[in-house]
């Protein structure tokens, strides 16, 4: 069976950053998936279940709701390996074009408060495992040390 792309990144080496993962053409339409990595494989923890979960409603929930952006949020998600999130997005971009996206995203996140969207047992399948405290922090920590002095070593794999 052939090896997928994405298990073709050499994880050894792979900094935190936002990279372009694939384009797929869909209906006539190119979708950019990117790799938004807030974790350095297999060197630092993977982020806390609770975590990431609250991440990705959170993340969600902004996406879809940004003015300038939302008609082209396809999915927000996070990685099996626990180190990141997957943006799928309609069109041609490229990782430089969504960082200011991605730095509000994780803004909002980090300065959240209050009930945590979709955290309630009719609209999620594990509404206990959510960690606001822990979502904020990581969040905040990504803006900090990744998004607001992002290089170019960061924006490809």
């Amino acid at each position: 069976m052939e090896k997928i792309p994405s298990f073709t990144i050499d994880h050894e080496r792979l900094l935190r950053g936002i990279y372009v993962s694939r384009r797929d053409q869909v209906g006539g339409e190119e979708v950019t998936t990117f790799d938004i990595r807030m974790k350095e494989p297999n060197r630092e923890p993977a982020l806390h279940q609770g975590a990431i979960h609250t991440i990705e409603h959170l993340a969600a929930t902004y996406l879809r709701n940004d003015a300038e952006w939302r008609d082209r949020v396809i999915y927000w998600g996070p990685m099996g390996c626990l180190t990141g999130c997957y943006l799928l997005l309609r069109g041609h971009l490229e990782s430089r074009d969504i960082v200011d996206l991605m730095r509000r995203t994780f803004r909002f996140v980090a300065d959240f408060e209050g009930e945590i969207p979709g955290a309630a047992p009719r609209d999620c399948g594990n509404y206990l495992l959510h960690d606001l405290p822990m979502a904020r922090w990581e969040a905040r920590k990504y803006v900090e040390e990744v998004l607001d002095c992002i290089t170019e070593a960061q924006l490809a794999y």
